[in-house]
């Protein structure tokens, strides 16, 4: 299995926000069937979910020495 990110955008009235949701699967295409699954699903009554994008992420939502370091181009 890969880990992709997959970010939703999420309306209710004129209020929108993103969240992003860790995704396993075989593929990019897998991930993004599934991302568009779950979107489906969890619109619920006012609030509703789009996905954004899907992307393959070694390390998703982690803040780590590695992150800092690619960040600070390499003056860590």
């Amino acid at each position: 299995m890969i880990v992709y990110l997959a970010e939703f955008k999420l309306t209710l009235g004129s209020r929108k926000w993103y969240v992003r949701r860790i995704v396993e699967a075989e593929n990019e295409k897998e991930a993004e069937e599934k991302a568009r699954k779950y979107a489906e699903l969890m619109t619920r009554g006012k609030v509703r979910w789009e996905l954004s994008y899907v992307m393959e992420s070694k390390r998703p939502l982690l803040v780590g020495d590695e992150e800092i370091e690619l960040l600070s181009g390499g003056k860590g």
